[in-house]
């Protein structure tokens, strides 16, 4: 390991209903990749101060796990309906404490019906409501980002997830709106108040922005200041844990939430709870060895959780970029690691490599999408009258879970 940054910070626990959080860090929902394989190496990384243990090795029975980590968005008519997919993606592991769904839904009713079902079958300790995805099969039928311009919609929908989630919280993701002409948040964070929501998470992003720029932290803290009632959780530009100290501290939020930062670093969440543990921390700087080895534990996680090894490391082949982003990987071994159908392949491929490379600097930064976004794809006539909610019906709803 590399030489480690100090960071302090004077911020409390989160408390998302009867969860204390410690530390103020959420693991945002990802679709395709924040399955229970990638949220179990999370937390296995939150379990104790990242410089007291090498990259390689996470804490897999540490007595706790620091954090909240949510599952990827379930889409509420799937629940409902008990599709197969979507009861796999909502299995929780047995260590996994609160277990935190989250949904995404366009129809009142259905959302309500979700809900009710997570209660009665105890399926979750923690539900977060999706106003924030972009992508245009979403926002086409006015659901994710596109939903909050819609305010009577957005009060219909939190008035039936809370007043059926009983003594679950439920919190929400929202984007600042839909474009800068189109800003929805301060509305749609007062709403939140009102209907009862336990804390309210703002991408600094608007939906046509997509992950381009430099999220906004100002509106952050503008939110804070609007609703201060309830806690408010910043996302958007956390690469690193000193990221995540500098948005609490110039914006007054009392969390953030880690989404693309954690690609292909899930050992971020180590870093995390050393930042704010204590004013101790840093910044893991592991070798390629170190990461070969997280690569492959990835990798059998995922084999495990679909009983399939074949399936999982095919299923792990989109996180080989992130991994591998900054290190000296010829574009053949890259193709080599993304086209592994075995772990013993994958082995293979990783160990033909220059496994004593030092962390490269060029490895930090932006990983994930971050192309900035055209034109937002709504429902006809959606930006008409923001209080018209008769361009949605419940077949908007998608049909599937996950990415």
């Amino acid at each position: 390991m590399g030489p480690m940054t100090t960071h302090a910070t004077t911020a409390t626990p989160l408390r998302i209903g009867p969860h204390t959080v410690w530390p103020p860090v959420v693991l945002a929902p990802m679709a395709g990749i924040t399955n229970a394989p990638f949220r179990t190496l999370c937390r296995e990384f939150s379990g104790g101060k990242g410089q007291q243990a090498p990259v390689a090795e996470p804490r897999r029975r540490a007595p706790r796990h620091r954090g909240l980590f949510v599952s990827e968005m379930i889409t509420t008519r799937a629940l409902v309906e008990r599709n197969e997919k979507t009861m796999h993606l909502i299995h929780f592991d047995g260590t996994e404490k609160p277990r935190s769904i989250q949904l995404y839904g366009v129809d009142p009713v259905t959302v309500g019906k979700a809900v009710r079902m997570i209660v009665d079958e105890d399926l979750a300790d923690h539900i977060d409501l999706n106003f924030g995805c972009p992508v245009p099969k979403v926002t086409r039928k006015g659901g994710g980002s596109a939903l909050p311009y819609k305010r009577n919609l957005l009060r219909s929908i939190l008035r039936e997830a809370v007043g059926n989630a009983g003594e679950l919280p439920v919190t929400i993701k929202m984007r600042k709106g839909i474009d800068d002409d189109h800003l929805t948040y301060l509305d749609a964070g007062r709403i939140a108040v009102e209907e009862g929501v336990t804390a309210v998470a703002l991408h600094g992003r608007t939906a046509a922005q997509h992950y381009g720029g430099t999220a906004d932290w100002d509106a952050i803290a503008r939110l804070k200041e609007h609703v201060p009632e309830i806690p408010v959780l910043g996302n958007g530009d956390i690469w690193c844990a000193d990221d995540a100290v500098r948005m609490m501290r110039a914006t007054g939020c009392d969390g953030v939430v880690v989404g693309r930062g954690c690609l292909g670093r899930p050992w971020l969440f180590a870093d995390l709870v050393a930042a704010f543990d204590d004013g101790g921390g840093g910044q893991a700087r592991p070798t390629f060895k170190e990461v070969a080895g997280v690569m492959l534990r990835h990798a059998g996680l995922l084999g495990e959780w679909l009983d399939d090894e074949a399936r999982g490391v095919i299923d792990f082949r989109k996180h080989v970029p992130w991994y591998t982003k900054g290190f000296s990987v010829g574009s053949e071994a890259r193709r080599n690691l993304a086209m592994a159908s075995s772990l013993a392949e994958l082995d293979d491929h990783l160990s033909g490599l220059d496994l004593d490379q030092e962390w490269p600097e060029r490895a930090e930064g932006p990983r994930g999408r971050t192309a900035a976004g055209k034109r937002v794809v709504l429902p006809d006539g959606w930006l008409k009258d923001p209080y018209d909610c008769a361009a949605v019906s419940a077949d908007a709803e998608l049909d599937t879970s996950g990415g």
